[in-house]
């Protein structure tokens, strides 16, 4: 069950280009990192200029302001369906929205199946409804 949070810097894409780039990390979830049909849970943050700051931690990127940075919180993947992921995902934006690889900061944050509840104040994987 990923949690998709997608930030992006405002005012560079319009609403069809960001919900476009919203499905295509979704697309990526269901080929790359095993999220159910349905199972769809995404953010989209805009940040004004200058609240990314992202450096290239010394491997040489060139980062612009198309910068998109997803954080996925989720549990149970493996670190071939982590590296398969990023490797998607970044191909893909690229190809379908023109996003330079180098513009794609991905993040994966592991948690429980006991950190869910899908509403209700339930915790449905615990409570078996899940």
């Amino acid at each position: 069950m990923p949690l998709v949070h997608i930030h992006v810097i405002e005012n560079r894409r319009t609403p069809e280009q960001l919900r476009h780039v919203a499905d295509v990390v979704q697309n990526v979830m269901l080929e790359h990192f095993a999220a159910p049909d349905r199972d769809r849970y995404q953010l989209i943050t805009e940040h004004k200029p200058g609240q990314i700051i992202a450096e290239d931690t010394g491997l040489g990127f060139e980062r612009t302001d198309d910068i998109v940075v997803v954080q996925i919180a989720q549990q149970g993947r493996s670190v071939d369906q982590k590296t398969a992921m990023y490797r998607a995902l970044a191909d893909r934006l690229h190809i379908e929205t023109s996003l330079a690889p180098t513009d794609v900061i991905v993040s994966v944050v592991e948690n429980t199946r006991d950190d869910w509840s899908f509403g209700n104040g339930i915790a449905q994987f615990v409570e078996g409804h899940l």
